[in-house]
Order: structure tokens, then sequence, then C-alpha cells
């Protein structure tokens, strides 16, 4: 256990990062996945900025890698491209 004050708080801060990160990393990945099974293009047309968005969000705040940012953005695009 903690003895300092500035110990102490940096656990709490670092328990509000995790609990915030979770939210946002499990939040994007439901969307990814709500995409993914998208069948008609134009739903997933509109849906796509969307999930875009919370990538972009991802990546600048560190919580997954620019690279892996776009693998994803790419793959999404790719997926929306073959859909007919």
């Amino acid at each position: 256990m903690a003895h300092h004050a500035s110990s102490k708080k940096r656990i709490r801060q670092e328990a509000a990062r995790r609990t915030r990160n979770r939210f946002y990393k499990k939040t994007s990945r439901t969307a990814i996945k709500r995409l993914r099974l998208l069948t008609d293009k134009t739903e997933a047309e509109k849906f796509f900025p969307k999930v875009v968005s919370l990538i972009d969000r991802l990546a600048k705040k560190h919580n997954i890698h620019k690279n892996k940012a776009a693998n994803l953005k790419s793959g999404l695009s790719r997926h929306i491209a073959a859909l007919a």
C-alpha cells in the first residue's frame, strides 16, 4: 500500500485512466465488429466515418499505434468496397 500522498494520487489517476482507456477501446472494437457485420453498402458507408473517427481518436491518444489505426481503416474501407 502506498504511504505518500502523491503515490495515492497516482494510483487514483491510473485507475481512472485505465477505466477510460478500456471504455474507448471496447467501444471502438464493438463499432468495428458492427461495421464488418453490415451487408448493406449504403449503411456501411454511412457508419464508416464514425468508426474512422473513433479509431483516429484512439491513435491520437496513443491507445493504439498509428500504424494499427491505418491498417484498421484500410481493411474496413476494403470491406466496404467489396460489398455489392
